[in-house]
């Protein structure tokens, strides 16, 4: 197993527009970001990843960039962002950016040009097409949902935009264009930033055929993702990025790559292949999805939860790596989803945080987990901000006859902006994340969840979190031990060992709101064991087989995990 910084790393994803708000317009900042900086290097994280901070007409909150070298003006300056980065690394911490590079903003000076005129030198850096029978170039569907194309009266042809109509896609067949993306890179990377984390970045190559996708559940539009998806240059820009921009850089890069296979991944990050170093994949979060996406909020199997994490520790171990998460701002709160958000709310996410950093791979924090936020329940979908969420409403309820009550029942539970209400500091108004009107409404529940009360109580999920981190320093098993799932077909418990020269990781997470029993494999009674860490007070345990623990071990308690070392 080969070593590097980044796997022995802990990243925090920061999502700046609510993470803290320093001047009282609402808004999270850059010198918000710096006024918490103690509290991260507190928590024991290696690398800040920033969510967008460039200059952004705020369509998909940050993520349609109409210059890549400016910071948006509601974030504060350059001179702000500088501060933050020699502030950050003065705490021995790094700083990854967010690279948005499949589509930019329509208002981009790019795109002004390109849809200025058929002839302009920039037309080819974004994707046109003529109308095919007086109607859309194809039958695509944006994953915003209607179509992924967008007339332009000024020059009679369609743009694409797999996403918001105001993100056109690149055209990456464009040398020119690549080069200009490269360029833009390098500038940050002489900057000092240590890594990028790459937005959809399996979505730059197209198949250039642009045929129609499959209709799937009456609907409207195409699935075009079979022609968008790994498409057929993807290895090629991905290398083509590593040798213009990354090399003689030592950086962090990981790609967020919706239906990416662990087969496929394994290429994206095999050591010797010179792409990425680690990729974001969904399967795990796409558990409860069905006909109406994540919207239909289907139940969800912890036997099917246990097989795709498997699949993905086994598929990349020995040349590739995983990245693990389980939160961050498309997702909803964690603990709302496979914990439980009431009465073992400090239990349940204690659980699952212990469950996911003990697995291979680089843990990534999205803010507030650490503190066991939850999903917010909105009464009304005025209180919604994400484009994604009101397009769904719009489309589900007005178009497909969803009643308002179920989709706003989806909505609290898969909604995006789940994750995007203000961090919760501590219990004064607005939850100590701003002195003016904040941009998304604080979850209620802020007087009970908050950093204050997290960082003054020793048995907090903060604490918790912090202890993960630093046994994840102290044990090279934590980091580079191979992984071996146990008890496959139990509903109730996801177990499983890590193995590095010589010793041996036992997890046990107990995964239901009762308790647990379970057997365990023989071969573990040769062991002497050393609980590591738990999220209910117990004694230590010295031997693994002793009596009072057997190699069954006690039942596990409602959401118990317990973590031991084998020797």
């Amino acid at each position: 197993m080969d070593k590097a910084w980044w796997k022995e790393a802990v990243v925090y994803q920061v999502y700046p527009r609510s993470f803290m708000d320093s001047d009282g317009d609402g808004i999270g900042d850059i010198n918000g970001i710096l006024m918490k900086l103690d509290y991260l290097q507190e928590l024991g994280v290696n690398v800040i990843w920033l969510s967008p901070v460039y200059q952004s007409p705020n369509d998909d909150n940050g993520y349609d960039i109409s210059d890549y070298k400016s910071i948006m003006t509601e974030f504060g300056t350059m001179a702000d962002f500088d501060r933050l980065l020699k502030a950050v690394h003065e705490r021995g911490m790094k700083i990854m950016m967010d690279l948005v590079v499949n589509h930019s903003s329509d208002e981009h000076p790019w795109f002004k040009e390109s849809r200025s005129s058929k002839d302009n030198p920039k037309r080819d850096y974004y994707i046109w097409k003529p109308g095919r029978n007086g109607k859309e170039p194809n039958n695509w569907e944006s994953i915003f949902k209607g179509s992924a194309w967008e007339y332009d009266e000024g020059t009679d042809e369609y743009y694409l935009h797999l996403f918001s109509r105001k993100q056109p896609d690149l055209n990456w067949e464009n040398p020119k264009l690549r080069e200009e993306i490269y360029s833009i890179m390098t500038w940050w990377l002489d900057k000092g930033v240590d890594g990028f984390r790459m937005d959809v970045i399996n979505f730059l190559s197209k198949d250039q055929s642009y045929t129609d996708g499959a209709v799937h559940h009456e609907k409207q539009y195409g699935d075009g993702s079979p022609f968008f998806l790994n498409g057929p240059r993807i290895h090629e820009f991905l290398q083509e990025i590593n040798q213009r921009a990354l090399s003689g850089h030592d950086v962090i890069t990981v790609g967020e790559m919706p239906g990416v296979t662990p087969e496929e991944a394994q290429l994206f990050t095999g050591k010797d292949r010179g792409e990425l170093h680690m990729v974001f994949q969904f399967e795990h979060m796409d558990l409860g999805s069905g006909p109406a996406g994540k919207w239909s909020n289907d139940k969800w199997k912890l036997t099917d939860l246990k097989r795709i994490l498997s699949k993905w520790q086994t598929g990349l171990e020995g040349d590739g790596w995983n990245s693990l998460y389980w939160n961050n701002h498309d997702q909803p709160r964690i603990v709302s989803r496979f914990g439980h958000d009431g009465k073992y709310r400090i239990e349940s996410a204690k659980m699952l945080a212990a469950c996911l950093h003990m697995l291979q791979g680089t843990p990534y924090i999205y803010q507030g987990e650490e503190l066991g936020m939850t999903n917010v329940a909105f009464e009304s979908i005025d209180d919604y901000r994400d484009i994604e969420t009101l397009n769904s409403y719009e489309e589900l309820v007005n178009s497909h006859g969803w009643s308002k009550e179920r989709m706003m029942s989806a909505i609290h539970a898969r909604s995006r902006d789940n994750a995007r209400t203000p961090i919760q500091w501590n219990d004064s108004r607005n939850a100590g994340f701003t002195k003016g009107v904040p941009w998304i409404k604080v979850n209620p529940n802020f007087p009970e969840i908050n950093a204050e009360k997290a960082y003054n109580d020793p048995n907090s999920i903060f604490h918790f979190y912090k202890k993960l981190i630093q046994l994840r320093k102290k044990h090279e098993i934590v980091v580079y031990g191979r992984y071996e799932l146990l008890l496959p077909d139990d509903e109730r418990i996801f177990a499983y060992t890590r193995s590095f020269e010589g010793e041996k990781l036992l997890v046990l997470c107990n995964f239901k709101e009762e308790q647990a029993s379970y057997t365990l494999p023989e071969e573990l009674h040769a062991y002497s064991a050393t609980r590591l860490i738990s999220n209910y007070d117990q004694e230590e345990v010295s031997n693994y087989d002793q009596e009072e623990e057997g190699i069954s071990g006690k039942p596990l308690r409602p959401y118990e995990c317990r973590v031991y070392l084998l020797k």
